[in-house]
């Protein structure tokens, strides 16, 4: 087990956070009084609709950006900058090319100054549990996007943060992939139970991964609603054919139905996506 312990977790607050930002000499609100709370050792998913604001909220609780309003902690720590308590998984790959799988797990503890041989020894078994055992000493132009993200995901984790936090760290990737990697992720996070808040907009991987789903509405983003997920874990894929599951997401989907008219309304969700929604509804 990697060494992480539910009391070493970090509690996210929001409260009453609000985003401007300046467009030409205009002003886009884009978050309004959006509070909620990630729990420790849970996996918090925060499910949009596309451009609500969810990888702004990213950008807040991450620390690159500061709020317009409002007020984000950690442990009761007002978060004023990126710290080392969060890890942060982004869509576009972040793996150095330079170096192989097993280099770019390790360079962040042994930058900050780890014994090397207890990283590699954790480097190698972060790499068995993420199914790139034998895949060690590639570089990640000779492996496939979804072993791109597994190592990702496992240097992320080798830095045993507070809380991590993905921003649709699977998005991309054909449906196997991103099946596999909703199954390693889930394991990995069974085993360690660290904080995680998950960004996606599908709304079955968010079932599959969440115990707690937080919808967003449209711009101006605030929380929607929030949903525990009943399903127990370890999480398996059957369990998306159980009546729990198919009520769940008949529920979700009305919710991201009614935010996404709005934004259709204004013009910002596309016909295909539209049609895909309401197709969805329909089933």
């Amino acid at each position: 087990m990697l060494d992480q312990t539910i009391e070493t977790m970090g509690e996210v607050r929001l409260k009453d956070v609000g985003q401007v930002y300046k467009r030409g000499n205009q002003h886009e609100i884009i978050l309004r009084k959006c509070s909620f709370d990630v729990t420790p050792g849970k996996l918090t998913v925060l499910l949009g609709p596309s451009g609500c604001g969810k990888s702004t909220l990213i950008k807040l609780i991450a620390g690159y950006e500061n709020p317009t309003l409002g007020a984000i902690t950690i442990d009761g720590k007002l978060v004023q900058g990126p710290g080392s308590d969060r890890t942060v998984v982004f869509q576009e790959t972040a793996l150095f090319p330079w170096m192989t799988l097993h280099e770019n797990i390790m360079f962040g503890p042994v930058e900050q100054g780890a014994n090397k041989r207890e990283v590699s020894e954790k480097a190698t078994k972060l790499l068995a549990k993420v199914g790139l055992k034998g895949f060690e000493n590639k570089y990640p132009d000779q492996v496939s996007g979804g072993m791109q993200r597994r190592a990702e995901v496992a240097r992320a984790f080798i830095n045993n943060p507070k809380v991590m936090i993905l921003d649709e760290p699977f998005r991309g990737l054909d449906h196997m992939s991103r099946g596999l990697m909703q199954e390693y992720y889930s394991a990995l996070f069974e085993e360690t139970r660290m904080t995680t808040l998950f960004v996606t907009s599908e709304v079955d991987e968010a079932i599959f991964l969440a115990d707690r789903i937080i919808v967003l509405s449209y711009k101006p983003t605030n929380v929607k609603a929030i949903i525990d997920v009943p399903l127990p874990r370890p999480r398996q894929f059957h369990m998306l054919t159980s009546e729990t599951y198919g009520n769940l997401k008949e529920h979700i989907l009305g919710l991201l139905y009614e935010e996404a008219l709005k934004g259709f309304a204004a013009g910002a969700v596309g016909t295909v996506e539209m049609e895909q929604i309401v197709e969805a509804v329909r089933r």
